[in-house]
């Protein structure tokens, strides 16, 4: 078995670690522990993760595109702001 040290670990991100530990009735080394099996042998295949607008699109795929009359542009009549007095 290998040993790694983890420097400058935030105290917030330690203090969950215990918490979690003591949840989980284990050390924090073993909780640390888990936590890396867990999230390197959960993943399957070296790609990234899709992202949120990827998974939107996939889940409602299925159900057709909507296309949308986009109406013409028009411009204000308002006078321009003037920022150089």
């Amino acid at each position: 078995m290998a040993t790694i040290t983890i420097r400058n670990l935030d105290e917030t991100v330690k203090r969950k670690l215990q918490v979690r530990a003591a949840l989980n009735g284990r050390s924090m080394e073993a909780e640390a522990r888990e936590l890396i099996a867990e999230l390197l042998t959960s993943r399957t295949s070296a790609a990234p993760r899709k992202g949120l607008g990827t998974a939107i699109h996939e889940r409602f795929a299925a159900l057709g595109g909507v296309e949308l009359e986009l109406p013409e542009r028009t411009f204000s009549s308002r006078p321009l702001p003037k920022f150089d007095e």
